[in-house]
C-alpha cells in the first residue's frame, strides 16, 4: 500500500501544473488417497476474527484497486485537464462506492469495539466520497471557465491528499483480537505490504 503515495505525488504534481497553467476461487478438496480409511478428517472451523478481518481487507482492496489503476491527468490544454480530472475523481468514486457496500455488508465483528473503528472508515470514506463527488461536479460544470476549472482542481487535489492520509487497517489495528487476526489474514497482509 505504500506504493499509494508515489501515484499520488505524480497526480497531484499534474493537478498542480494544472493549477499554476490554468476473490481467488474457492479450492477444490482433493478426494483422499486411501478410500477404506473409516476415521474422518476434521476440519477446525475458521476463526471468526480472522474471517472477519480477511472480509474487512477484502472491502478496503476496491478502493485501492480503484487507486493503482487511476487514469492519468492530461494538462496539456485546460479541457483536456479537466476531462480527465473528472475520469480520476469517477474512477476513486466508483472505487469507494465498492469498498463502502462490501464494509456496510460486513456482519457483526467478533468483538464489538472493532465496529466503531468499522463505522469510522465508512464515515471516512462515505466523507471523502462526497467530496471526490462535488469536486468532480464542479470540475464538469467549470469547463470553459479557467477561473472555476482552477478552483475545482483544486477541490480535487485536497480530496485526493485525503485519500492519501487515510489508515485503511486502522479499523482494525485498534482492536487487539483483530490486530493479531489481521496478521493472519492473507487479504489484509496484502494491504499492508509496502511496495518493493
Amino acid at each position: 500500500m505504500r506504493q499509494r503515495s508515489t501515484v499520488f505525488a505524480a497526480l497531484t504534481t499534474t493537478i498542480a501544473i494544472c493549477l499554476a497553467g490554468c476473490g481467488q476461487p474457492a479450492a477444490e478438496q482433493a478426494p483422499p488417497r486411501d478410500r477404506d480409511l473409516t476415521a474422518s478428517t476434521v476440519v477446525p472451523p475458521a476463526d471468526p476474527a480472522v474471517s472477519w478481518a480477511a472480509g474487512y481487507c477484502d472491502a478496503v482492496t476496491h478502493l485501492v484497486r480503484a487507486l493503482a489503476a487511476l487514469p492519468a491527468v492530461d494538462p496539456s490544454t485546460p479541457q483536456k485537464a479537466s476531462r480527465t480530472s473528472s475520469d480520476l475523481l469517477s474512477s476513486v468514486v466508483g472505487g469507494l462506492d465498492q469498498s463502502l457496500a462490501g464494509l456496510k455488508a460486513l456482519g457483526a465483528p467478533p468483538s464489538p469495539s472493532a465496529d466503531t473503528g468499522r463505522k469510522d472508515v465508512i464515515a471516512q470514506f462515505a466523507g471523502i466520497r462526497a467530496e471526490a463527488e462535488n469536486a468532480r461536479r464542479r470540475i464538469e460544470a467549470a469547463r470553459g471557465n479557467a477561473a472555476a476549472t482552477k478552483d475545482a482542481l483544486g477541490q480535487a487535489r485536497a480530496t485526493l491528499d485525503r485519500i492519501d492520509a487515510l489508515d485503511y487497517l486502522k479499523g482494525i489495528k485498534d482492536v487487539p483480537a483483530l490486530a493479531a487476526a489481521e496478521q493472519r489474514a492473507p487479504a489484509c497482509r496484502r494491504l499492508d505490504q509496502p511496495a518493493g
